[in-house]
């Protein structure tokens, strides 16, 4: 900054005057430009001006020699990084440090005398923000000396800054509560000044929360100005004052079958080590071999009903040999002893009635609810009764167990009921129209319990398969003339009964030759009716039969008279036209093959 310039005239002066700044502020590597202004009275010319700066032995080193006939630079450490402004200002490029000296303006104006005056050039380097790290390895609250907390570097500033600091962004004062801090100063090739600083205080278990930072503190400008570190935290180590045992999932909520997990905190830093135990009557076992180790965790897989009980977490600070323990108790909500009972307990008939119940044992209520083989729900609560039982109740009946006050805590029995009677046939392939020797399938099929035997009382190539309680035979036979007409018989038996139905085969032949005489009988009584119906038409005609309410007549009770007229059609095939129309195993036939 420049100081004002010398003001005045003929007559406000009378010598020679020169006006400089009395400090000039740069930083290292700008430019430097100090001015040297003057007054000469009368407006007169100068002879002369030099620039000097001034050396480490007080000793003025000429720069410049300025004269009207020309300018003269002398061979200084100057040399290339001097420049003059018009206003015969003197500039430096490339501030160093060293360059923090003293700078003479000199005039001299004849008659007037020689003048001169000076400029301090003040050089500065804004340093770095400083660099702070904490202590890597940790403090603790049982250190025998003060503990380091931290360390604090800045770099590259000029002049050497200073250090301070601050805890929760409460300056630290040395001396203080044993506060130590410790400080260096490093000044580099470069002139530049290198400040560390390393804080040494005492910790508490508080001092877990605390942050720390350091602040550099340097001039500018005749101010004082400050870069701040970032905040951190030292990791402090404290002895454990609490435990937490804690259940995963919640205890309440546990069931046989789950993986339980059991933590162990402490509110001790680092974690103290860990030692799990299970109650057994009045002693403690040692269940840490199932823990992960230094860990806190220990975790049972599939607990059953054996694992309820009560744990304990035991922790032991190797710091100070100091033991906590806390106990939390395990509840494994289970479903035991599932029964399914039938009563009668005996061999069922068809017809009979049955009672099913369903029982169990849980620390927690039950809801019991039945089904069937296909999921189907049947009925709540422990007892199914079945009525009039038939082959269709044989079935696999399930009860299902559970507990709604644990999500997901269920069991299930089942119970097969079979109802044994004697063997009923359901389906048979018969009346069967076929023709002679053409290969046929014979369909039988029975429900039966126990298991019956299915017999024909013909010979063929049988299959035959069982379905539930169903039994079914397919028998591949060709027609001959005895099977024509003795047709085929289906035997199903068990130790309960027997059951035999028999199959009509219709030969498909004689058949077609009686559908052929139905015709024709059918196409002439339609003829004759065409004629009766001309007859009556022509005697209307003819005022033989009166027409309207009046006179109208039962025609078909008439009086005897010559022109009576009877028609009486008749059939006595009535039971062949059923089936006129069947093909040859039931199939209906088309029409061309009617006719």
């Amino acid at each position: 900054m420049l100081g004002s310039r010398a003001r005045g005239g003929p007559a406000a002066a009378s010598k020679l005057e020169i006006s400089m700044p009395d400090v000039v502020e740069v930083e290292v590597g700008d430019t430097a430009r100090i001015e040297c202004n003057f007054y000469i009275p009368e407006n007169a010319s100068y002879t002369y001006i030099d620039w000097f700066y001034v050396d480490r032995s007080n000793r003025q080193v000429r720069l410049y020699h300025i004269t009207a006939s020309g300018v003269l630079e002398d061979d200084t450490e100057y040399k290339k990084r001097l420049s003059l402004g018009e206003d015969k200002a003197l500039s430096i490029s490339a501030v160093t440090v060293q360059d923090a000296r003293t700078f003479v303006c000199q005039v001299g104006a004849g008659s007037y005398g020689v003048g001169e005056n000076s400029t301090e050039l003040s050089v500065y380097k804004v340093p770095k923000i400083p660099e702070i790290e904490p202590n890597s390895g940790g403090v603790s609250v049982h250190s025998n000396s003060i503990p380091e907390i931290a360390k604090c570097l800045s770099k590259n500033s000029f002049p050497p800054p200073n250090i301070t600091w601050h805890k929760n962004g409460v300056q630290l004062q040395a001396q203080e509560k044993d506060v130590n801090i410790q400080s260096t100063l490093t000044r580099e090739s470069s002139g530049l000044y290198t400040v560390s600083s390393t804080l040494y205080a005492p910790v508490t278990r508080d001092d877990r929360l605390s942050s720390y930072h350091c602040t550099v503190h340097y001039w500018l400008r005749g101010h004082s100005r400050a870069l701040e570190s970032r905040r951190v935290k030292v990791n402090i180590f404290y002895p454990a004052e609490h435990l937490k045992l804690e259940v995963v999932p919640s205890s309440a909520l546990v069931k046989e079958g789950d993986n339980v997990t059991l933590v162990c905190e402490s509110d001790g830093n680092p974690q103290p080590v860990f030692t799990f135990f299970k109650k057994n009557l009045d002693e403690w076992q040692d269940v840490s071999s199932l823990a992960e180790p230094q860990s806190g965790v220990l975790t049972l897989h599939d607990v059953d009903k054996s694992s309820s009980g009560t744990y304990k977490c035991q922790s032991l600070d190797l710091d100070d040999m100091s033991q906590i323990e806390e106990a939390v108790d395990l509840v494994v909500n289970y479903i035991e002893g599932v029964d399914v009972k039938m009563e009668p307990s005996s061999t069922l008939q068809e017809g009979q009635n049955v009672t099913l119940s369903c029982d169990a044992h849980s620390p927690v209520n039950l809801t019991y609810q039945w089904r069937d083989e296909n999921g189907k729900k049947l009925k709540e609560g422990k007892k199914l009764f079945l009525s009039n039982l038939s082959f269709e109740s044989s079935n696999t009946y399930s009860c299902r167990v559970t507990a709604l006050s644990v999500p997901g805590l269920e069991q299930s029995k089942k119970l097969f009921l079979a109802v044994e009677g004697k063997p009923r046939i359901v389906a048979i392939s018969s009346p069967l129209y076929v023709r002679q020797d053409e290969v046929i399938n014979l369909t039988c099929k029975a429900i039966a319990f126990p298991r019956p035997t299915l017999q024909w009382s013909i010979n063929g190539t049988a299959h035959e398969y069982m379905d539930n309680q169903h039994i079914a035979s397919n028998l591949t036979v060709r027609v001959s003339h005895d099977l024509l007409q003795a047709g085929a018989k289906c035997r199903v038996s068990n130790k309960l009964g027997v059951s035999e139905k028999h199959i009509q085969l219709v030969d498909q032949k004689s058949t077609a030759e009686s559908q052929g005489v139905i015709i024709v009988a059918i196409i002439v009584a339609i003829l004759v009716v065409a004629v009766l119906g001309a007859v009556i038409y022509f005697l209307h005609k003819k005022g033989k039969i009166p027409c309207g309410r009046a006179g109208k007549q039962d025609i078909t009770k008439p009086e005897a008279r010559k022109d009576k007229i009877v028609v009486e059609v008749k059939s006595d095939k009535v039971s062949e036209e059923a089936g006129l129309l069947q093909g040859a195993n039931g199939e209906r036939r088309a029409a061309a093959d009617q006719i």
